[in-house]
């Protein structure tokens, strides 16, 4: 039984905004530690955890509530120059906002969160009383205070003894225990150089949050499985725009009853053509106020992506401390606005390019002091929006990609051969970095080298009928950059024909269309391909990759561009281009299909995924020319 039985909505409303204020917090201690002199980001500091522990009073999290009181009262200090930011001072409120949302994630289970980490607790204690140094560590003791420390236990400390056999199931000998006892009660969060740097998902768990049954030991209701998304089906509409779809609905009402009237007159004999014509200005009236709350109803599904990338420079800044570089994220484009549905899914992939642009693409401080740069490496998160797509773009200032080393290591690798690799150009030799297996990494690590992060990037982004490509300059940067459509509800697409079937395939992909001329199909390495613009494309028949048989010869071609290669898409007709509304098949889904829509004469038609249909980079699709063509080619 939930422990907020009767306060589910307050609840629900709590953890919305108070995950909102957190993220806007972890971002201001990013700038506070740029800026630790100014004031106004130590007030607004102070005043978020006010209201986090404000929030947290109404439901009696009282654990949740002494966290945020000790951390309030510690920015309370330093806006009032009583205690100055130190490295030290940062560390312990960056642990402390990621307790508080250790805690956030019981809250989401219905439980009230645990007392928070008692290492912790003493930090914020200690920083408090101003003895921490810059470094973090506790200010030395006098030597007759040992005794007292050796025992945790009576002072309220950890017991090590108990979580030394815990954790190796051997007894602790008194050696074992009493050394970690005096130190280790005073020590701050984050380790000594000495020891295991941390990996890089408990910083990103620590960033982002975690549920509560990602905790060692937790005994609670497991809630989702691992692998699966807890989405936040909530939205925040701006009242402008309902009351916009409210007005559209009032006109679209007042038009229907103008058309019940003229379709009554009509009934009853009067078709005169004044009757007919305003029943065509009404038809017309009808269609432009559809259109109209169609877009209004769709702009109610969008939101700022500054909500999606808020929570991005404590990742970097957190990733780049723990690999021993200094890189500041910069922010651009954030109150571009996106499809909801599509946060949750981008928030991945970001972190992978960001995780990877760190750890590959900028370089340490020595090898950029080196190089004549500044030690202070800045990576650039933008969006904007181009036409009806959004475009994101993550870019580095580090040392750039060698599409030579690329090609090498693919090789190595066995993930292409040689033919491919002294065919491929630049572009195509970047784009390898996203095929499974791929690493440049000399050894794996915590951070990379098992050649999955990009292959993720690029599953997911496909997924969001998107596309992603690499633009790099050695010894200037990388750039990532995201193509996405402003909706997943409607789909351009190009309708085409195999006979007098119709079919759908995504207007993105397509870049123009084409005869099929029997004098230009040439035939290379067994399979038919035409030369366009300098560039040998091969053919594939739509019915080949479907499976059905060829009963006529291809009149047009599609030429058509992925992110792998470029071909083009042989069909009998096409139909002309259409908005679709597309319906998923969640029962039965055949291959090669990504759902249906229904054109205006009612007739329903298939929506083609072309990236399932050509399978992956390796496979080769396309038949001989003389399959292709009956014609056969003429002698020179």
């Amino acid at each position: 039984m939930s422990d907020f039985a009767g306060m589910e909505d307050l609840l629900q409303d709590f953890l919305v905004e108070a995950g909102d204020l957190l993220s806007e917090v972890d971002n201001k201690l990013v700038d506070l530690e740029r800026a630790p002199d100014d004031t106004a980001l130590l007030n607004e500091i102070f005043r978020g955890f006010h209201t986090i522990k404000g929030g947290a009073g109404f439901l009696a999290a009282s654990h949740l509530v002494e966290l945020c009181h000790l951390t309030e009262n510690l920015f309370d200090k330093l806006r009032n120059g009583e205690l100055v930011v130190s490295q030290g001072t940062m560390d312990v409120i960056l642990s402390a906002t990621a307790g508080v949302r250790d805690m956030f994630g019981y809250l989401e289970q219905g439980t009230q969160p645990p007392a928070a980490n008692p290492d912790l607790i003493e930090n914020l204690r200690l920083a408090l009383a101003g003895e921490l140094d810059a470094e973090g560590a506790a200010a030395e003791t006098p030597a007759a205070d040992a005794p007292a420390a050796a025992a945790p236990a009576a002072t309220g400390g950890p017991d090590w003894g108990q979580l030394h056999q815990l954790v190796t199931g051997v007894p602790a000998t008194s050696s074992a225990t009493a050394a970690p006892a005096g130190p280790a009660k005073t020590e701050l969060i984050d380790v000594p150089p000495a020891q295991p740097k941390e990996p890089p998902e408990q910083i990103i768990k620590a960033a982002i949050g975690r549920r509560a049954t990602d905790k060692p030991g937790y005994s609670g209701p497991s809630g989702r499985r691992e692998g699966e998304k807890q989405r936040d089906n909530s939205i925040r509409v701006d009242t402008v725009r309902l009351d916009q779809v409210l007005n559209l609905s009032g006109e679209i009402g007042l038009t229907k009853n103008r058309l019940n009237a003229l379709r009554s007159q009509i009934l009853n004999g009067d078709n005169d053509n004044d009757t007919l014509h305003a029943l065509d200005v009404a038809v017309s009236q009808l269609d432009l106020l559809v259109s109209d709350l169609q877009n209004a109803v769709m702009k109610t599904r969008m939101q700022p992506i500054g909500r999606l990338f808020q929570k991005y420079p404590r990742i970097a800044r957190d990733l780049a401390r723990n690999l021993g570089k200094d890189v500041e994220l910069v922010l651009e484009g954030e109150e571009t606005e996106i499809d909801k549905t599509m946060i949750e899914d981008l928030s991945d992939p970001i972190i992978h390019l960001i995780r990877n642009a760190v750890d590959h693409g900028v370089e340490g401080k020595d090898e950029r002091k080196a190089n004549g740069k500044s030690t202070k490496s800045v990576l650039r998160l933008s969006a904007r929006q181009e036409g009806d797509h959004i475009i994101i773009m993550v870019a580095d200032d580090g040392r750039g990609m060698n599409a030579e080393k690329l090609r090498a290591s693919a090789l190595s690798k066995g993930l292409i051969t040689d033919e491919e690799a002294n065919t491929m150009d630049e572009r195509q030799s970047y784009n390898l970095v996203f095929l499974p297996g791929f690493s440049t990494a000399g050894q794996i690590s915590d951070v990379s080298g098992r050649g999955v992060g990009m292959d993720v990037v690029r599953t997911n982004i496909q997924k969001l009928n998107g596309a992603i490509d690499i633009k790099s300059s050695a010894g200037q940067g990388t750039s990532f950059i995201i193509s996405l459509p402003l909706t997943l509800a409607i789909l351009p697409v190009l309708l085409v024909r195999l006979g007098e079937q119709p079919l759908a395939v995504p207007l993105s992909m397509v870049r123009e269309i084409l005869p099929i001329e029997a004098d230009e199909v040439q035939e290379v390495g067994g399979r038919a391909t035409m030369v366009v613009r300098g560039e040998v494309l091969p053919i594939l028949p739509l019915a080949n990759l479907l499976g059905w048989p060829q009963e006529n010869q291809p009149e047009y071609g599609v030429l058509m561009q992925t992110a792998e290669q470029s071909f083009i898409l042989a069909i009998d007709s096409f139909a002309g281009r259409e908005d679709a509304v597309i319906k998923s098949l969640d029962d039965f889904r055949p291959n090669g299909v990504a759902g249906v829509t229904t054109l205006s004469n009612g007739q329903i038609v298939l929506i083609l995924d072309m990236k399932e249909l050509l399978g992956g980079p390796g496979e080769r699709h396309g038949v001989p020319r003389a399959e292709l063509i009956k014609q056969p080619l003429l002698a020179a």
